[in-house]
């Protein structure tokens, strides 16, 4: 579907914005701390989770935790409304019916890259981990109900673990439902890393293509079988008792990436390199989504880039079908573009950003 509108009110440094958004990718361009990323995080809500900055709804409020927050989107035919009262957790209509966050999945495919992903290879394991389930959801929109059937269920095996309970049919009753919910997680994710290779492959693409696998980590969690995960559960309860908290399963999984005839790893490559193979993937993800026009949130895109890659990069966004979304301190960084974009630039007044098409 195509986002056509979004309003916002009160949320960030935005007493109120709107915008009429077409095909052309939106290039949003202003000093550091004018405004441009919480456009972007406003995007980001229209997604199940709490956004690219993973903030909680009290902190998006512009006048602070006492104040409260709205987006409003038409996508395609639904209208989609959500934000936050005071001291409340984030509400979601859609055509004006309640609805969870998890339905925004089927609505709208996002996805980003922030400055902070720039790290994503030398991060911890949960870094990637976050990304992968990201690039799932984008891919497969069921995976937020799954992630959040097996996070409920391990919840509770932590708590009767650190509750020192021996009850072995409470036990297997509890981990034959998390393995069921952990066995798809895996699934999913392995689906999803066969669905960007082969992006990848039927691309003529600037940006180097890496060679992406599901690691186990520290706990066997590239296993998608269930009967074999919970007989692990069933096998390791004592440790897992002893450390109050459960050691192994899907929670624990890494994405590793190598790439280039040398099969260099990701972490070992250059930070210019390290930014191309970020950007190779959020291209594949989005080619494999063309038939259901994602929506790209790039911020601060051209940082680690040079002039012939921005201009690459550009061109694959054109010659994508899916909506773009780009953020940047000076419209130069956008020249490539030329007449193919929108620009909107961004100021600070006081407390308050304030925008105007250019």
């Amino acid at each position: 579907m195509t986002l056509t509108r979004l309003e916002l009110a009160q949320f960030r440094s935005w007493p109120r914005l709107g915008l009429d958004l077409d095909d052309r990718p939106l290039a949003i361009f202003g000093p550091n701390g004018a405004g441009k990323t919480n456009i972007l995080e406003a995007l980001s809500m229209l997604s199940p989770g709490r956004g690219l900055r993973n903030a909680a709804p009290g902190d998006q409020a512009r006048q602070g935790p006492d104040a409260g927050w709205r987006i409003r989107a038409v996508i395609g035919d639904h209208r989609v409304e959500t934000g936050a009262s005071p001291g409340e957790s984030r509400k979601l209509t859609i055509d004006d019916k309640p609805a969870p966050q998890v339905a925004l999945g089927r609505l709208l495919r996002l996805i980003w890259v922030t400055p902070a992903m720039d790290r994503l290879w030398t991060d911890p394991p949960e870094s990637r981990r976050r990304f992968l389930d990201r690039l799932t959801l984008s891919l497969i929109p069921s995976h937020a109900e799954t992630a959040l059937a097996y996070e409920r269920a391990m919840r509770e095996r932590n708590r009767l673990l650190r509750d020192e309970i021996r009850d072995d049919r409470w036990f297997r009753a509890l981990e034959t439902r998390m393995a069921q919910a952990g066995a798809e997680l895996t699934a999913n994710r392995l689906a999803a890393l066969d669905r960007i290779h082969a992006a990848q492959a039927s691309a003529a693409t600037s940006f180097p293509a890496a060679t992406l696998a599901l690691l186990p980590g520290e706990g066997h969690a590239d296993d998608p079988h269930a009967d074999s995960i919970a007989a692990r559960w069933a096998a390791t309860r004592p440790r897992d008792m002893a450390a109050g908290r459960t050691l192994t399963g899907p929670h624990r999984a890494d994405l590793g990436a190598h790439w280039g005839p040398q099969d260099m790893p990701a972490a070992q490559s250059s930070t210019g390199e390290q930014k191309a193979l970020l950007l190779s993937l959020i291209l594949a993800n989005a080619r494999a989504l063309a038939a259901e026009r994602p929506v790209l949130l790039l911020d601060e895109v051209a940082a680690h880039l040079d002039a012939d890659r921005r201009t690459a990069l550009y061109d694959e966004i054109t010659a994508l079908p899916a909506q773009s979304f780009l953020t940047g301190t000076g419209r130069e960084l956008f020249s490539a573009f030329g007449p193919r974009a929108r620009y909107l630039s961004i100021h600070r007044d006081g407390a308050a950003s304030t925008a105007t098409e250019e």
